[in-house]
Order: C-alpha cells, then sequence, then structure tokens
C-alpha cells in the first residue's frame, strides 16, 4: 500500500529481517554500523496503523463510547486499524466510520499524520469527514461495545485539551482550531509517499 508518512519518520530498514511475528506487533532486526565503525544488531516493532475520523454532522461531531474486553468504556473518535485488505488508509477509515457509526461522508481530508514511538514503524492517521449521513445502523465486531454519540464542537475540543480518553488522538489537532470552520480550513497533510 501507497501511504503518506512525515517527513522526519524512522521506518524498519528493507534490509531488515523479520525475527517475531505476532497477531499485531512484529520485530526486526538488522546490523546497523556506528560511529566508530563497529556493528550493533538494532531493532524496530512494525505494526498496523491507525485511522481516526473527526466527523461533522449538523448536530456536531460524532465520538464514541466504546467499550472493549481488556479495558473500561473510553470516549473515542470513530476508527481503527488499518487491515491487510484495505486499498488505503482513506479506504480504512471511511469502512471503520461506517461499520462503527452507519454514516458515510462525501468528504475527507487527511489533517494529521503521527508516529507516537520511534521504534515502533506504526501512524495514526487523523481526517476529518463532513456532508455524511446515516444510511445504518452500526456494524460492530464481537470484541466492541460501542455507543454513538454527537456532541458541540466545544465539549470536543476542551475533552481533547483535557486529555479525556482517546481524543487526545487530536490534541494537536484541537490545539490550533477554535471553531469548526478553522477545523474545516485546515490544510492536507503533507509527508512523502512510502511503498509498505
Amino acid at each position: 500500500m501507497k501511504k503518506i508518512v512525515p517527513l522526519d519518520c524512522s521506518l524498519v530498514p528493507d534490509t531488515a529481517q523479520l525475527v517475531f511475528k505476532g497477531e499485531i506487533f512484529s520485530v526486526y532486526h538488522w546490523p546497523q554500523e556506528l560511529f566508530d565503525g563497529t556493528s550493533a544488531t538494532f531493532e524496530m516493532l512494525r505494526r498496523p496503523d491507525t485511522v481516526k475520523a473527526i466527523c461533522l454532522t449538523e448536530d456536531g461531531i460524532i465520538a464514541l463510547e466504546d467499550e472493549q474486553p481488556t479495558r473500561s468504556k473510553k470516549l473515542v473518535f470513530p476508527g481503527g486499524r488499518v487491515d491487510t485488505s484495505d486499498p488505503s488508509t482513506l479506504e480504512a477509515v471511511q469502512r471503520e466510520v461506517h461499520e462503527e457509526t452507519g454514516y458515510t461522508f462525501r468528504n475527507w481530508r487527511l489533517i494529521s499524520v503521527q508516529q507516537r514511538f520511534v521504534k515502533i514503524e506504526w501512524f495514526v492517521y487523523v481526517y476529518v469527514a463532513w456532508d455524511g449521513e446515516k444510511v445504518s445502523e452500526p456494524h460492530l465486531d464481537a470484541g466492541e461495545k460501542i455507543s454513538v454519540r454527537t456532541l458541540p464542537f466545544g465539549e470536543v475540543r476542551k475533552l481533547a485539551l483535557d486529555r479525556v480518553g482517546y481524543l487526545t488522538d487530536a490534541l494537536e489537532i484541537f490545539e490550533k482550531v477554535q471553531s469548526v470552520d478553522e477545523l474545516m480550513a485546515l490544510p492536507e497533510f503533507e509527508g512523502r509517499e512510502v511503498e509498505r
């Protein structure tokens, strides 16, 4: 899949060897020459990317009360893991939003890509979506309990800035904007394209 990543991100080198493959994480090793001419084994993890969407409706922003078998209820934006069958991060986030909320949106813009840990090749893609409609009921996985809520922009911004739940995925975004209009005016994320 071709995807956009931050300019200064860390990637597992193409020459690295896969030494362990788990359900989510894979471990890679490679010999790395050091500044003094010696060599050491370097290690890095890789896992599927995550997509999130700030979905704008006439009534506000969609937030989910999400409970998983391994953790209590948290407030999150719609989204999830990019599957190997997803042709792109955009199609992954569109699939996840539809599954979790029953909504489809006509307009999408990628506004943030973050690498949380320099030793893990894992990117979190945040999209803003607008001009949508509810077309079905949510289709949840067996490991999900989700309630769909729509909250006013100001409340979502405050919750994100207060680091409530997983709304912190958009903390940097809400630090930059004071209104829906400013959110809508954010530019498309610019990075570099890689094939992964």
